[in-house]
């Protein structure tokens, strides 16, 4: 991996408080999705944000994806030493350095520019806090203004008693303050008044002073009497009345203010329930965030490398049953999209016999003109590196392939549908699931050399087989053999697979005239330095045989041979070892349901092929 690092400003640029770590950038491997997987990436490290480009010679035209670390969260892998998440809410990075150096030198970069970052330091937090408080402030205030009260018109009402009765009270207090303020003047004025007639009772007889002047009280003592105030009150003021009026104010008041707080315990209780109903309103809603965020994270996970197949895979048996099973339904609806024929049924009773025993046998194969056949060929005509290995394999088949299964109790019968029969044998080694398959078919109006030389012709191998990715032809070794190297569609969460195998045709020679002609494919895995395991793909190791044999039934008088007097045997039979971490139940239920449609789509291929055209035996 190649990193560098560089200055992102000069020393007179920047001022101490507010400097940034220098940029740092450098390739690692980024998870791009499951098709592609790993990729390497020119990443960048700089001003608090990671972002990536394809190369580092594609910096010029724009970033693809960035991340801003101020609320990033980095996770060393617990099992990859090279790798480390990094996760913003619900967007996950996963990359991968050179080695277990670089990634903690890259973990170590990012940690320092969070740690510098403005935005994570405590004066800004401060800066923005005060902004956010006033703006909250701001917020709160316009929230409770009083148009909120608007639809309270009696409350209204009130509160507008509630000011002209203060208005009125304040003006008789004022009122009041005033005659109490004379009233003391007047007193303090009687008593010095009071004070100097004494003084004067001392130096003059009493008998000089009028009657009127004096009054006798009850103890027979001569007092002085004053005249009582009159109705106005001093200064023209109306006590009795002012004091009634100041009565009913307070009374107005008191009644106001009960019916003001009646009110508002009234409008209390509104509040209370609407307050009640936001808060289970707002309950809900973060529920239903918390279950989308959860739902979000999981389905995004699902897409990392942590979510598919692996020795360290964090889904479950289940969940991979579900995943791979939605996604071959996927596939099944695109392929009901078009149109394939259906077979045509055996009618019971026909009889038919081998080709080789009619007589129009040779004269119907002579008919071929628009179909490159290949032609027949015994082993000795096949001479390559691998003939030897061909000659064996075709060996085995023929002697074991076509042994009937009837007797064999290990082999079990797990689809019947009409002519086709499928029959497995549960093996597993090490955990993986080896199990053999074996399917029967019997097909009417195909021979057996159609059969094969669709099965085995690349030329027209994408018409019909639905599960390739793509293929090409590595080595052709001999008309009748080629290598070939392929990539399956991948099924998430599986891993995407890919075979490199030896293809070979060979007609099977007849021992005796009561032998059917027959034809045979085989594939088996071979090595070849121009298609190298890589780590995109698990290499899947395969024994794959095709065996047709065509029979005949003998048409009536003269006539020639047509398809109506044809019929196909077929004896597939295939060992896989698919390697990798599948679950075993997994890998079975595929091959349960993927075999028979993958049988009844090819033959009814062939059938469509074939029909109108000359017979190719």
């Amino acid at each position: 991996m190649s990193e560098k690092s560089s200055s992102s400003g000069s020393d007179e640029d920047v001022e101490p408080e507010s400097a940034q770590p220098l940029e740092f950038g450098g390739v690692l491997s980024k998870w791009t999705n499951y098709i592609h997987g790993w990729q390497d990436r020119w990443v960048v490290l700089k001003n608090n944000t990671l972002s990536y480009y394809k190369s580092e010679d594609e910096r010029e035209y724009g970033c693809r994806g960035s991340l801003c670390l101020s609320k990033a969260v980095i996770t060393p892998h617990e099992f990859d030493e090279c790798r480390f998440d990094i996760s913003v809410n619900d967007s996950v990075w996963y990359l991968r350095a050179e080695d277990p150096e670089h990634r903690l030198q890259w973990i170590e970069s990012i940690e320092l520019h969070k740690a510098e970052s403005g935005y994570g330091s405590e004066s800004s937090l401060r800066r923005h806090g005060s902004m956010l408080s006033l703006t909250s402030a701001a917020s709160a205030l316009s929230a409770t203004s009083t148009s909120s009260f608007k639809k309270g018109h009696r409350l209204c009402e009130k509160l507008a008693e509630m000011e002209t009765f203060r208005d009125i009270l304040c003006r008789q207090v004022d009122t009041l303050q005033k005659y109490f303020d004379s009233c003391a003047d007047a007193v303090s004025k009687d008593e010095f008044h009071r004070d100097r007639v004494e003084d004067d009772e001392d130096d003059f007889p009493a008998t000089s002073r009028p009657d009127s002047e004096c009054c006798h009280n009850n103890n027979g003592s001569k007092e002085k009497l004053f005249s009582p105030a009159s109705p106005k009150g001093i200064n023209g003021i109306d006590f009795k009345g002012e004091a009634i009026t100041f009565k009913a104010t307070t009374a107005g008041i008191l009644s106001t203010l009960s019916h003001c707080i009646e009110l508002m315990v009234k409008r209390e209780d509104s509040w209370q329930k609407r307050l009640d109903k936001e808060l289970e309103k707002r309950r809900r809603v973060e529920d239903a965030y918390k279950s989308a965020v959860h739902e979000l994270k999981k389905k995004s996970h699902y897409g990392g490398p942590d979510y598919e197949e692996g020795p360290n895979s964090l889904i479950n048996e289940d969940e991979f049953f579900d995943a791979v099973e939605a996604a071959l339904d996927r596939q099944d609806k695109i392929e009901e999209q078009v149109r394939i024929p259906r077979l045509t049924s055996v009618p019971p009773g026909d009889v038919y016999s081998s080709v080789s025993t009619h007589r129009f046998a040779t004269k119907a194969r002579s008919h071929c003109s628009s179909l490159s056949s290949v032609e027949l060929v015994s082993a000795s005509d096949d001479i390559h590196r691998f003939s030897t290995q061909v000659e064996e394999m075709v060996q085995n088949h023929m002697t074991y392939s076509l042994q009937d299964v009837g007797g064999d109790a290990n082999w079990q019968l797990v689809i019947e549908e009409g002519e086709m029969k499928v029959y497995r044998r549960e093996v597993e080694e090490n955990g993986i699931v080896l199990d053999p398959l074996k399917a029967t078919h019997a097909v009417k109006g195909v021979t057996g050399h159609e059969v094969c030389h669709h099965f085995w012709d690349t030329a027209v191998r994408l018409d019909w087989e639905t599960t390739i990715e793509n293929f090409n032809v590595v080595e052709t070794l001999s008309d009748t053999a080629v290598i070939v190297y392929q990539t399956h569609k991948r099924v998430w969460p599986a891993s995407q697979r890919d075979v490199l195998y030896l293809s070979a045709i060979r007609k099977i020679l007849a021992t005796n005239e009561n032998d059917p002609d027959t034809w045979l494919v085989c594939n088996f895995s071979v090595d070849h330095e121009n298609a190298a395991p890589s780590n995109r793909c698990v290499r899947a190791k395969i024994n794959v045989a095709m065996i047709c044999q065509t029979l005949v039934s003998p048409p009536e008088g003269d006539k020639e041979i047509s398809r109506d007097n044809i019929l196909c045997r077929i004896t597939y039979v295939a060992n896989v070892n698919p390697g990798g971490w599948a679950p075993a139940s997994v890998l079975r239920a595929v091959a349960k349901r993927e075999y028979p449609k993958f049988l009844k789509r090819f033959t009814s291929y062939v059938q469509e092929k074939t029909s109108g055209k000359p017979i190719l035996f």
